[in-house]
């Protein structure tokens, strides 16, 4: 790992791989010293946000130095929501014959799927998710759409995502679900945080 200074009062820890992030987030999230304020994870960072009138960098590195990496096992899963899906996405032919599975078999492999929130990131309550479902991996697309609605249900590389609001984006799209998971007005106002375990359900 390697750490880099984030202004006075934080560190951005950098790892190899997504799966040292998850592992190292759980572990510093379980074990954390006083002083630590915020761990956001990201694809291949952990920012650590801290009070530096009651702890210091030295002691946050050494924190992060000392910390053995936890592997999630399906009886330590985090919270679980259930996601309703109509599979009406504007990508889902092409995402069928770019993985060969069709659009039966990219529906079946995304609803069999059990997928884990990784990070929040792009946009407030954008969840990337992570699965072992590796046959629907596909690329972003070429032509971003300048409007994606909200609640499109959308793959991109090894990640499958549901955006919390309109906005522009180059994922591709595959359904559309009417699942909240962004709400100013709710405690936490994301539903899906790192940790939470995704089931996709057909609508």
């Amino acid at each position: 790992m390697t750490i880099l200074p984030a202004g006075e009062s934080a560190v951005l820890v950098e790892y190899d791989e997504l799966p040292s992030v998850l592992g190292n987030f759980r572990a510093l999230d379980a074990s954390r010293i006083p002083g630590v304020i915020d761990l956001i994870p990201a694809a291949r960072t952990i920012l650590i946000e801290y009070d530096n009138t009651i702890t210091g960098r030295k002691l946050v590195e050494k924190w992060v130095r000392g910390a053995v990496p936890i592997e999630l096992t399906a009886d330590e899963s985090g919270p679980a929501v259930e996601i309703p899906v109509r599979y009406d996405g504007d990508d889902l032919v092409e995402v069928g014959k770019l993985t060969g599975l069709g659009v039966d078999g990219v529906i079946e492999a995304h609803t069999s799927a059990s997928w884990t929130v990784a990070f929040i990131g792009f946009a407030p309550g954008f969840a990337y998710l992570t699965s072992n479902e590796r046959k629907l991996e596909v690329p972003r697309r070429s032509d971003p759409r300048r409007q994606v609605p909200a609640g499109a249900v959308g793959l991109a590389g090894p990640f499958s995502g549901v955006y919390p609001r309109s906005s522009p984006g180059g994922w591709q799209l595959i359904g559309t679900t009417e699942l909240s998971v962004w709400d100013a007005e709710r405690r936490p106002p994301a539903l899906l945080l790192p940790g939470t375990t995704v089931t996709f359900v057909r609508a």
